[in-house]
């Protein structure tokens, strides 16, 4: 179970981080990118940043690779609008949640006419 502070932490992260990439991050590889959900360790120097990429495969992977090398100019902007004891480390991964989510509606809809 985490603590509230931690939820507290996680959301604030997850909130400035959305509006960072969408603010300040001025690469346009990097297309319609959300971010799903933020894990702040508990000793608040690393965070694990979960992103959903629309777009091809190919343009998923260059969104990710750009925000990737762009993770320090975004760790210094979570610094300047979340103040912590320090600013974590931020490691990327990709959210294939509504990925899966829509293939499993698919194959719903594909039961559902069969039958």
């Amino acid at each position: 179970m985490i603590p509230d502070r931690m939820k507290r932490i996680n959301e604030a992260c997850k909130e400035a981080l959305g509006e960072i990439i969408q603010e300040k991050v001025k690469d346009p590889r990097v297309g319609f990118v959300t971010v799903t959900r933020v894990e702040v360790s508990p000793d608040l120097r690393q965070a694990k940043v979960w992103l959903s990429v629309m777009g091809s495969q190919e343009e998923t992977d260059t969104a990710l690779l750009v925000l990737e090398k762009a993770s320090g100019f975004m760790r210094r902007e979570l610094g300047k609008r979340v103040r912590m004891r320090y600013t974590p480390e931020l490691k990327i991964c990709l959210d294939r949640g509504p990925e899966m989510s829509e293939r499993v509606q698919g194959i719903l809809r594909r039961l559902e006419e069969e039958s």
